[in-house]
């Protein structure tokens, strides 16, 4: 079995596969200090409480953005596993699509393998967003090659900026206001307009510059935590796929095992 693992900046998601059906996952928050001892002890738990083994594992993929997380991760795979882990982006699991960008190397593991994914999944040209840390908006044309795209503050990390600089404003969650209305009448009520719909209007608004510019029909796939949410409360998304990135990393996996 692949035991995929997406180490993002704010959470490391691990998803165990037989062929390309996610059996288990589970996340746990993203710190480059924690130890492949301690990767090991947080997964040997889970995986019995799935009815899996360490045994079960046979191959092990990694995608991070986390330079830093990268080498614990590949000694738990090492030591635990005891399969060398194939790397994303690196010999012998490269991305195989053109990356048509002026700096190729710098485009995330993430959204190179969302753009993979996505292409796999769906026809014609695409728009890819994906709500992390960051929220970013990533364009794949028709024949799959990633032309580029759009980096956002995160509405987390929007949120929390807002609320650090500004002593008297309360922490609020992020959900959709009561109302529909965009005249707040309390501080929070204001808080969450400014916020939610606010988001809501970035997006729909660079959504479709994206699309006037491209000039051809572009789908929309969102992924990520709050996609649904927004799915909600917006028609710019033709389709949510939450397990989009582990999806790439299955995809790059068997592109390997042909290789």
């Amino acid at each position: 079995m692949l035991l995929a693992i997406d180490a993002g900046n704010t959470n490391v998601v691990f998803a165990l596969l037989r062929e390309r059906d996610i059996v288990a996952r589970w996340r746990i928050a993203t710190d480059p200090r924690r130890t492949a001892d301690e990767y090991a002890v947080w997964l040997f738990q889970l995986l019995s409480l799935e009815g899996y083994a360490m045994a079960d594992v046979d191959a092990v993929m990694i995608a991070t953005v986390v330079p830093r997380a990268l080498h614990n991760l590949q000694v738990l795979s090492e030591k635990y596993f005891r399969v060398t882990a194939l790397v994303a982006g690196q010999a012998p699991v490269e991305w195989g699509i053109e990356l048509d960008v002026e700096q190729p190397s710098s485009v995330g593991a993430d959204r190179v393998i969302n753009a993979i994914a996505a292409h796999h999944l769906y026809d014609g040209d695409l728009i890819v967003i994906d709500f992390g840390t960051a929220t970013t908006f990533d364009v794949v044309d028709y024949g799959g090659a990633y032309k580029g795209g759009i980096i956002a503050p995160g509405i987390n990390l929007s949120l929390d900026a807002l609320v650090a600089a500004a002593a008297k404003l309360p922490k609020i969650a992020i959900a959709p206001p009561e109302s529909r209305s965009v005249i707040g009448r309390t501080t929070e009520a204001q808080m969450h307009i400014g916020v939610f719909w606010g988001y809501v209007a970035m997006m729909e608004g660079l959504v479709a510059r994206m699309r006037a510019e491209i000039g051809r029909p572009a789908r929309v796939i969102s992924t990520g935590g709050l996609a649904v949410l927004f799915d909600e409360h917006s028609s710019i998304f033709d389709a949510i796929a939450p397990d989009l990135t582990i999806t790439g990393l299955s995809l790059l996996y068997q592109r390997s095992l042909k290789n």
